[in-house]
């Protein structure tokens, strides 16, 4: 049997850092790396669509990091008002933000020929667009303190072919893609851009959206045997928020032990 890794002991990677997280309820990547970034010091603010796990979330970090609670916002990152008041929620409540986590995305398994254009098109709305609306909204007052760093969650669907997923896989493709070009816009601002591509991280919405016979499939791809936990993907985008990677923009890192 393969051994998880032990969970990390806080190190201080974002001591003093304003951190906003998208779709961080629940039980996902997003909560994993809201919880991550307050145990090493940040002051953060979470965002979601659905108000109550988005309240719950927050007190769940509040209780299990000791920390203050959270700010939190509801918004839909398919409306760019609301995003735009998200960011200036986020000004409100910690002054400025020095890392913004786009961890917005959407899923769902159909092949292309019983694709509907609504299906192909809430999944590139839900997953790709938002990543600019919210780099459109957090950008200008990043360019206008000379600093600041966005992670953004892509997958390495947009690298590799899966069944069913071309929707997905062309929105991850497109995140990669904008991850790459915003980069080199911000550079000129002192702003670092990055994205990391997770294979399969495991979390109950996941298990509850996806067939065991599946789930075991793209686990037994995996040179570890297993799934990452969802603490692993956080682990690498709080390095990519950090000060720890000050040479890096416009890079697409790779979360996985898939074989190639």
């Amino acid at each position: 049997m393969t051994l998880v890794p032990t969970y990390p002991e806080p190190r201080g990677l974002l001591k003093g850092k304003t951190v906003v997280v998208t779709a961080a309820a629940g039980t996902g990547i997003g909560f994993s790396v809201a919880k991550r970034a307050a145990e090493e010091g940040a002051s953060i603010l979470i965002s979601d669509f659905h108000e109550r796990r988005l309240g719950e979330a927050a007190d769940r970090i509040a209780a299990e990091v000791g920390c203050a609670r959270p700010a939190t916002f509801v918004c839909d990152v398919t409306n760019q008002d609301h995003v735009d008041a998200l960011h200036a929620a986020a000004i409100a409540a910690l002054g400025h933000v020095d890392v913004l986590i786009n961890n917005a995305g959407l899923g769902g398994e159909v092949d292309v020929v019983d694709m509907t254009d609504d299906q192909w098109s809430r999944v590139l709305d839900v997953t790709l667009n938002s990543v600019f609306r919210m780099s459109r909204a957090f950008l200008p007052a990043m360019y206008a303190r000379k600093t600041g760093v966005i992670v953004n969650n892509a997958s390495v669907l947009g690298w590799r072919a899966q069944k069913g997923q071309a929707h997905y896989a062309a929105a991850k493709a497109g995140v990669m893609a904008f991850t790459r070009c915003s980069a080199v816009e911000a550079a000129e601002h002192g702003v670092r851009i990055n994205a990391v591509a997770p294979s399969i991280a495991m979390h109950a919405f996941l298990a509850k959206v996806t067939t065991d016979d599946l789930l075991a499939e793209l686990s037994a791809r995996e040179a570890f045997g297993r799934p990452a936990e969802v603490w692993e993907v956080a682990n690498v985008m709080l390095f990519l928020a950090s000060d720890l990677s000050s040479y890096m923009t416009g890079e697409i890192v790779s979360v996985s032990s898939q074989r190639a």
